[in-house]
C-alpha cells in the first residue's frame, strides 16, 4: 500500500474536544430508545454530540488529500490517502478533523473497502453548505491538505461467507447516496470475488437501488452505478427518481429514470420479508415515510437500517 509519509505529531494539532455540527447520524430502526433523538428540538445537536452513543474507533489517523473531483455543481469528491492501519466497513462515516477549524465534520465514505485495499485511499463526497467543514472542503481544501479522521457508525454491510444470503434494498435521497454507494461498490467487489472463486466466497443475493434527487445533475455516481448494473444484470438493478427535472433527460439515462418520488409500488416489488435487508439514507422525513411504507409491506423492523442526515 502506497501512502505519503505523515508526521506523527500532526495528529496532536487536532482538538479532539472541539464542538461539531455534523451532517450525519447513524441509527438502527427499533434500536435502543437511549439513542433516539427529539427531531423537533430547536437547538441543532452537533455531530459529536449526536453520535455520542454510536460506535467509533479509538484511533484518530492523520491523512492527506490527494485528489479533488467536481462530482456535480454542488458536490466535491475528495480522494484521501490514509494511514496503512486505517480500516472501515462499507457504509460507515468518519469524524473529520481539519487543522485550524474548530468544528468537527461527520461525513459518510462513498468509497468501498476494496479501493482502500488496492490504492490506500478513501473517498468523501461533500455537498456545499456554510457548515464549517463542508465550507472548508469547497473553499480552502487543496491537494496536499492535511486532515485527520476517525471511523464510526453501526450502519454498514460486511457479510462473511458463513452468513445467509440476503437481498439488499438500498434507498437514497440526495447526498444520502454516499454510504449506499459504498455498500453497492462493496457488493460489486464481492460478486467479482465470488465469480472468480466459482461461488466459494460470500453467498451474495441481489441488490436494488432506489435513488431520488432533484434532477439528473444531482444524481451522483450515476455512470458508475449503471456500469455495475450492466456488469451484473441478474444481481444489480437501479431506478433513479427525479423530482424537479426541468430539462430533457440524456438518452443513455432514460431507461433508468422515473419522475416523482419513490412510491410504495416500486418498493413492494423488491421486498421479501424473509430475504430483504433494507438500508436507507437521506433526509429524516423521507426516511420516516419510507420506513413506515416498508413495515406496512411486512418488512420487520430489524431488517430496516437507516442513517439520517441534516
Amino acid at each position: 500500500m502506497s501512502v505519503p509519509c505523515f508526521l506523527s505529531a500532526a495528529v496532536r494539532s487536532f482538538r479532539l474536544s472541539s464542538p461539531a455540527t455534523g451532517l450525519l447520524c447513524c441509527r438502527l430502526l427499533g434500536h435502543s430508545s437511549s439513542i433516539r433523538r427529539n427531531m423537533s428540538s430547536k437547538r441543532q445537536m452537533d455531530h459529536l454530540e449526536r453520535t455520542a452513543s454510536n460506535y467509533r474507533q479509538n484511533t484518530l489517523y492523520p491523512a492527506e488529500v490527494c485528489g479533488i473531483i467536481n462530482e456535480s455543481d454542488t458536490v466535491k469528491r475528495l480522494r484521501i490517502a490514509v494511514h496503512p492501519d486505517f480500516i472501515f466497513k462499507a457504509g460507515q462515516w468518519v469524524d473529520f478533523f481539519i487543522p485550524g477549524v474548530e468544528t468537527v465534520g461527520g461525513f459518510s465514505m462513498c468509497s468501498n473497502p476494496g479501493l482502500l485495499q488496492r490504492e490506500g485511499v478513501i473517498e468523501l463526497a461533500v455537498k456545499y453548505t456554510k457548515h464549517p467543514p463542508a465550507h472548508w472542503v469547497h473553499t480552502v481544501c487543496t491537494v496536499g491538505s492535511s486532515v485527520a479522521m476517525r471511523v464510526g457508525g453501526e450502519f454498514f454491510f460486511d457479510p462473511s461467507p458463513s452468513d445467509p444470503s440476503v437481498d439488499l434494498l438500498l434507498v437514497a435521497g440526495g447526498v444520502g447516496i454516499n454510504p449506499l454507494y459504498s455498500v453497492l461498490l462493496h457488493t460489486t467487489d464481492l460478486l467479482r470475488l465470488n465469480q472468480a472463486s466459482g461461488g466459494r466466497d460470500c453467498n451474495i443475493g441481489s441488490a436494488h437501488l432506489c435513488y431520488s434527487a432533484k434532477n439528473t445533475q444531482e444524481l451522483l455516481f450515476k455512470g458508475s452505478i449503471i456500469e455495475a448494473c450492466r456488469e451484473f444484470p441478474d444481481k444489480l438493478s437501479c431506478d433513479f427518481h427525479v423530482t424537479q427535472q426541468s430539462t430533457d433527460v440524456d438518452p443513455h439515462l432514460q431507461p433508468f429514470i422515473k419522475r416523482g418520488r419513490i412510491a410504495a409500488e416500486e418498493l413492494r416489488a423488491h421486498v421479501d420479508p424473509q430475504r430483504t435487508m433494507c438500508y436507507l439514507c437521506g433526509p429524516p422525513p423521507m426516511i420516516e415515510a419510507i420506513s413506515k411504507t416498508l413495515m406496512d409491506l411486512g418488512l420487520p423492523k430489524d431488517r430496516i437500517l437507516f442513517e439520517k442526515w441534516w
